[in-house]
């Protein structure tokens, strides 16, 4: 199969699997639809020839944080009366759609204009370890602590909420 042609179906997954996780009821479906978008995008990551990359989409954000969401959502334990759907009105649906035609147009606009041939090498190390490692712990360190943080965070705020409900 040509790169292209599974980039364009790994898109298309990346982009279903966001609706489907926007779109759903239920927060465990909608976590399990956002499994499915970080495997697409670890897909994407192989295909730019960065497989350590990859590999860390889908052990850190497929695996751990995912477990992670499913726990809290499990931990909440939310009754079926809160998860009601919320009535849109008409008005919203039709504002919404042509608020996103012209968008989607740019899109295809974009994507039509857009060579797709390589424009130039990466290094070597690209996605390597030992690159990843060194700009992870040395120029982006304090983003690297503050999603931890919040992660943390996260985890706490779901404990309090729980906590109430017992």
């Amino acid at each position: 199969m040509e790169e292209k042609t599974l980039f364009f179906i790994l898109a298309a997954m990346a982009v279903i699997g966001a609706l489907m996780t926007i779109t759903r009821k239920n927060p465990l479906g909608g976590a399990l639809s956002l499994i499915v978008t970080f495997v697409a995008l670890a897909g994407m990551y192989f295909l730019n020839n960065a497989p350590f990359v990859g590999a860390l989409q889908i052990l850190v954000y497929a695996g751990a944080i995912m477990v992670l969401v499913i726990f809290v959502v499990m931990l909440l334990n939310l009754p079926e009366g809160e998860l009601e759907e919320e009535r849109i009105p008409p008005r919203r649906w039709v504002l919404a759609f042509f608020s996103m035609v012209p968008l989607g147009f740019l899109c295809i606009a974009q994507i039509l204009s857009t060579d797709f041939e390589a424009v130039g090498e990466v290094g070597e190390n690209f996605g390597s370890v030992k690159s990843v490692g060194r700009l992870m712990f040395g120029n982006y360190l304090l983003q690297f602590e503050v999603v931890s943080v919040l992660l943390l965070l996260a985890v706490v705020g779901a404990v309090v909420m729980a906590k109430k409900k017992i």
